[in-house]
């Protein structure tokens, strides 16, 4: 194999999610308008646009080595790839996605044996009919090839669609009956590929980027000053990742430099408890990649 890692980027809502992320990372995506092979500031690297309901077969046949698509495109298509690693951000959170069975409020569908004889429109086709074999259940399942929420109930008696915030569902006047999967991102890669030991370790790196920029968009980083007498207190106070780093200042003998990574949620909580016991000279920064 050539020293080239072909990678898919997913086109459409989670572009931008998928751009942001590897800039965290390190990698530099630039996009050109009707243009589906993006630059990369890596010439290791090669990128292609590709529907995220399309880009796990793209990845099984060997088309691109790597890929990211959703957890539920992988089940929907069969695809036989290899997931390298989840992912879990969106284009608006870090929540799964969620597939649901929906119908309007009025409706008399309270469960999967309601839909006997029913028409359901879904991008995912597959996974519906899987559902309803699961529950024994004969029903109609139509493809929708988009806005699948105004459907009902004119032209269909349910939906199966995929949801973040339910927004769109509580605004088109729908319930939700049931859940069918949880979806998160997943990095994935050609089995072959992954057999290749340069495309591994390219692959495993990027992974690890990767993760790195997601475990740091939730952490903070806090740097202070504190007096070797009350370092006790002030270390009972902090909730490391690991360990608090403590160093000697260079012309403070009695006081010690204090550098801690922990949760973004609890920086305003802690931080008047650290003052009140002592420590100086407080910093919060921001972290670019964790890496464990």
């Amino acid at each position: 194999m050539s020293d080239i890692l072909h990678l898919g980027i997913p086109a459409g809502s989670l572009q931008d999610a998928t751009s942001e992320l590897f800039r965290r990372a390190g990698y530099r995506i630039s996009f050109r308008p009707r243009n589906y092979f993006p630059a990369i500031d890596d010439d290791q690297i090669e990128c292609m646009l590709i529907r995220a309901q399309e880009m796990a077969r793209y990845v099984e046949n060997g088309a691109l080595d790597v890929g990211l698509t959703g957890h539920d495109w992988i089940v929907e298509t069969g695809a036989d790839v290899h997931e390298v690693t989840e992912l879990t951000f969106s284009k608006v959170s870090r929540r799964p996605v969620r597939w649901v069975l929906c119908v309007p409020n009025e409706s008399s569908i309270h469960s999967a044996q309601d839909l006997a004889g029913k028409r359901i429109a879904t991008e995912a086709v597959g996974l519906t009919r899987r559902y309803l074999d699961k529950h024994g259940v004969q029903a109609e399942v139509e493809f929708s090839w988009g806005a699948t929420e105004v459907k009902p109930p004119k032209l269909v008696d349910a939906i199966v669609e995929v949801t973040e915030t339910g927004g769109s569902l509580r605004a088109n006047n729908l319930r939700i009956v049931d859940e069918l999967l949880q979806s998160t991102p997943r990095l994935i890669a050609n089995h072959q590929a992954y057999q290749d030991p340069w495309k591994k370790q390219k692959i495993d790196d990027i992974a690890l980027m990767l993760r790195g920029a997601m475990a740091a968009e939730s952490k903070a980083g806090l740097m202070m000053n504190v007096h070797r007498d009350t370092l006790p207190k002030i270390l009972a106070i902090l909730p490391a990742m690991q360990k608090p780093t403590v160093s000697s200042l260079a012309d403070e003998g009695d006081w010690v430099d204090v550098i801690t990574v922990i949760d973004e949620s609890v920086v305003r909580h802690i931080l008047p408890k650290l003052k009140a016991a002592g420590a100086r000279g407080i910093v919060e920064y921001p972290l670019n990649k964790v890496i464990d």
